[in-house]
């Protein structure tokens, strides 16, 4: 799982960092994914005794991923071109769409995998609850992320559609576990709301630095 945490971090330094870079944060976030892992996922852990429950990592692998991906990106700057001078955001388009899908529905097979593999055997109902569970979250985010879409651009966007439902795996991936199937496709819908409306925020502000615009 520590690998997959990192697969995050490299998205967001992607070809921005030289390669000593990536080993020496790859270390350094081994060493503080297994302290934080231990602290849910022990039974000796911290906050595993005060009852936190994270099934199967959201918050141990994706949230500490993110975490340290936003560190990164937050020294690195944003990629070249993304801000003008004025400040405004400019798009930055896929540049290969149907590779995207490919990857996207590659990645929801493996999550298959991610999510129902953390009961730590395929015999029984639970294996088969995780997997519908996290195939309905999954379904919800991509359809409300492809509404949200809709609305705020007045077109259907694949690409959102494709970050509606990798954020709504993300969302469900804690409670896969312990979720009814009725609640599952309401967690991925508003994974789907935040992630679609998050990028266009993103995009809306200004990028300010050392007291200027760029």
């Amino acid at each position: 799982f520590a690998g997959v945490s990192l697969a995050i971090v490299w998205g967001a330094m992607a070809e921005r960092a030289k390669l000593w870079v990536y080993f020496a944060f790859g270390i350094w976030f081994t060493l503080t994914y297994s302290v934080v892992s231990h602290w849910i996922w022990s039974p000796h852990g911290w906050l595993f005794q005060r009852g936190m429950q994270d099934f199967a990592g959201s918050t141990v692998v994706h949230y500490q991923g993110a975490l340290a991906g936003l560190a990164g990106a937050l020294i690195l700057g944003p990629r070249i071109g993304k801000f003008g001078t004025d400040g405004r955001a400019n798009p930055i388009p896929g540049h290969n769409i149907p590779y995207a899908v490919l990857g996207t529905l590659i990645l929801w097979f493996g999550w298959f995998g991610f999510n129902p593999g953390s009961t730590l055997g395929a015999v029984g109902g639970s294996f088969t609850r995780v997997v519908l569970v996290t195939q309905l979250a999954a379904c919800g985010g991509v359809l409300v992320a492809l509404i949200v879409a809709k609305l705020k651009t007045g077109s259907l966007d694949i690409g959102m559609a494709g970050n509606g439902a990798s954020a709504a795996r993300v969302a469900i991936t804690a409670g896969s576990g312990y979720v009814q199937p009725w609640a599952a496709p309401i967690i991925g819908g508003v994974a789907g709301v935040v992630v679609v409306l998050g990028v266009y925020a993103i995009d809306s502000m200004e990028y300010i630095a050392a007291g200027e615009t760029f």
